[in-house]
């Protein structure tokens, strides 16, 4: 019988596993935590976002408001557009704008409608169709060419040269009155929409300059200089939707554009953000049963 091969001591010892060779069973089941969690919430990002620009139309689904120009209270307040609100943006060709006039005429099937705290739309548009950034103010008649004349519809005006009325529009004055909103004489450029910003602290004034009397301010210009002019239909990005407020204030921090963010908003902000945090913990102590069955298995 020939004689059975034998090993070396050295052999046996090159042979033998390292621990290198052995993935320790902790790391690989955190690493797969961590993984399926990362993947967990980028599926709830991309469903969150994706139900949203399927109900809206509209993508990106929803807008920051940078400025102060559509608040009602100088600390901002929830149903009126504030700094740092995320607003969702609906597109223009899947609804009609309900202009001021119209929501504020008796006896016109849009009487009484509201967003944002005021009668009519606020609508999301370009100044003259530019690329600059968006105006989101609300839309306060329509200019409608007929003919050699204009309409303007939620008022009695047909076929008018020129464009004279008086809305049910409270523009507060800087010596502490108020007054009414009122277009004179106003020769449209071309068929579109008068706008206007909300905060109309020290007088109402128009988007258009064209529109604006004397005393109500000069209006906007576009990225090149030029008056801004009646709101085309194509000039308009989206209509303004629900409002999400506060959490857009985080974006226009890390953007160094957060001026216009009030005190009230950074409160009620981090109460928001305290009040997430703290669920799980409130949940925990609501449903201790839970817990305790888990350990047991």
């Amino acid at each position: 019988m020939p004689p059975r091969p034998t090993l070396r001591r050295n052999e046996l010892s090159e042979q033998a596993p390292t621990g290198s060779d052995f993935d320790n069973p902790l790391e690989s089941s955190g690493r797969d935590i961590w993984v399926r969690e990362v993947a967990l919430a980028a599926g709830l990002v991309v469903l969150l976002l994706g139900s949203l620009w399927i109900s809206t139309g509209s993508f990106p689904p929803m807008v920051v408001v940078e400025s102060s120009s559509m608040m009602h209270d100088e600390e901002g307040e929830i149903g009126s557009i504030d700094p740092g609100d995320l607003i969702l943006v609906m597109d223009p060709e899947r609804v009609d704008v309900v202009t001021y006039a119209e929501a504020t005429e008796e006896g016109n099937d849009n009487y009484g409608y509201e967003s944002h705290g005021l009668p009519g739309d606020v609508i999301i548009y370009r100044k003259n169709g530019g690329q600059g950034t968006p105006v989101i103010h609300r839309a306060l008649l329509q200019a409608v060419q007929n003919g050699s004349g204009w309409d303007v519809p939620g008022t009695t005006l047909r076929n008018v040269q020129t464009v004279s009325v008086a809305l049910d529009y409270e523009c507060s004055a800087y010596h502490g009155g108020t007054f009414k909103l009122e277009i004179e004489d106003w020769e449209p450029q071309h068929s579109g929409f008068l706008t206007s910003g909300d905060n109309n602290f020290g007088g109402c004034m128009v988007d258009q300059p064209s529109a604006n009397s004397q005393g109500q301010g000069g209006g906007l210009t576009d990225d090149r200089g030029s008056p801004v002019l009646p709101v085309k239909q194509d000039w308009i990005v989206g209509v303004a939707s629900s409002e999400i407020p506060w959490i857009g204030s985080i974006k226009l921090l890390t953007s160094g554009t957060a001026d216009s963010v009030t005190a009230r908003s950074w409160s009620n902000l981090t109460i928001a953000i305290l009040l997430i945090l703290a669920s799980p913990v409130v949940f925990e102590q609501l449903n201790p049963g839970t817990n305790s069955r888990e350990e047991e298995e």
